[in-house]
């Protein structure tokens, strides 16, 4: 054994056990189920770095896999990935943790480790997992950051995957309500995807967040990696709430998941001319609560979970019923013009706003009006010159 790595056992107070389970997690050829099966089966988890190799073949463990664990190069490679799990202030949280979320455990195959930056208490709160499209409208947008902000708001945890689209939404949504926000992710816990999103993960942990990954340190986006992610997304939280996502979507494994999991299921209804509201429309013909405003979601948590939550309710405004179309009554003037031909469902264009107020405004007050409306949060500017209203 080297000084280094001498030295972490030394002064971290390397735990044998939760070691045992890195270990296992990162032998080649064992996937969740069979690493948790193994364990079942020992004394304590540490108990496999003494066993002869018979032993450990009796595990039901592939020969490969046992002769890397008997040959100790499954340990070594463990005190290696715990030195530099310490050295950037990630959390190695096993299955054998007090800490480990009971709701994870309830699932098919959890993972028996994760690597955890931020704060693993959230990982046992009352949660929802936002998903959908890496390509909303700018309606799924809204409507994602809209629920995000207002469930968080109330208490809710929001869990989402940090991807771009929807997932972003949901957590710019739970950090605009000043609320902690969890992301899980198909990469190691140091890698950010996409590269985008660096500000995001930085926002993430400075409001108290967490950043979840049951992928070793330095692990880069694979695509098989993200599919097996979105029954942790699930598996965390109480239901799944889908805003906008095709056909073929990856969103479809995670409200899969979620049903099979036993979870809620909830969908955002979308215009059925559009490709991105085929599942979350046929979500809810097949029994999937509609969801339009934070109170569709309140209304579906077991008693039990509301209670816990209103008891903490902090919430300076009157709770909103959801968005309206109707002109703005604070508004005025030109601003009040502008921004009652602004939709929140779809983007306008600077000629077809300009087209819609000739006669009322001229250009220059149409461009003053909507500097205005962007400056005080009411309007979204998108490339192009286009313009949508904010929920």
């Amino acid at each position: 054994m080297t000084q280094s790595l001498q030295s972490i056992e030394t002064h971290t107070e390397l735990d044998e056990d939760r070691l045992a389970w890195l270990a296992l997690v990162l032998t080649p050829g064992l996937g969740p189920r069979r690493v948790l099966e193994a364990v079942r089966g020992l004394r304590s988890p540490s108990e496999i770095f003494e066993l002869p190799l018979t032993a450990i073949e009796g595990l039901r463990f592939p020969a490969g896999a046992s002769q890397y664990v008997f040959d100790g190069k499954a340990r070594s490679a463990a005190q290696k990935e715990w030195m530099r799990a310490r050295e950037l202030g990630v959390h190695l949280l096993t299955y054998g943790c007090e800490e480990y979320p009971e709701r994870l455990k309830e699932i098919y195959d959890p993972p028996p480790v994760m690597w955890v930056r931020g704060d693993v208490s959230l990982l046992a709160r009352p949660s929802i997992a936002v998903v959908g499209t890496r390509h909303p409208s700018p309606y799924g947008t809204g409507v994602a950051e809209m629920l995000s902000r207002d469930l968080a708001a109330r208490g809710m945890l929001i869990v989402s995957g940090m991807a771009r689209g929807v997932d972003t939404a949901a957590h710019k949504g739970a950090l605009a309500a000043r609320k902690p926000t969890v992301a899980v992710w198909g990469t190691g816990a140091d890698v950010v995807y996409p590269k985008e999103n660096k500000r995001l993960a930085e926002d993430i942990l400075a409001t108290g967040g967490a950043i979840v990954s049951e992928l070793p340190l330095g692990t880069f986006p694979a695509p098989q990696n993200f599919p097996r992610r979105n029954r942790i997304l699930s598996g965390l939280s109480l239901g799944v709430l889908v805003v906008e996502a095709s056909e073929n979507s990856g969103t479809r494994v995670t409200a899969r998941c979620a049903a099979d999991q036993g979870r809620d299921v909830f969908a955002v209804p979308g215009n059925v001319t559009s490709r991105n509201s085929w599942t979350p429309n046929t979500l809810i013909k097949q029994g999937a609560q509609l969801t339009a405003t934070w109170e569709d979601v309140w209304e579906v948590l077991p008693s039990g979970v509301r209670l816990e939550l209103e008891a903490g309710w902090a919430v300076e405004s009157k709770p909103q019923a959801g968005a309206s179309d109707a002109p703005d009554a604070g508004l005025r003037g030109r601003e009040a013009a502008v921004f009652g031909v602004l939709r929140q469902d779809a983007a306008l264009q600077m000629d077809e706003i300009l087209e819609m107020l000739e006669g009322q405004l001229s250009s220059a007050e149409v461009f003053t009006a909507l500097f205005e409306l962007e400056l005080a949060g009411r309007v979204r500017s998108l490339p192009g010159k286009n313009y949508v209203r904010c929920m």
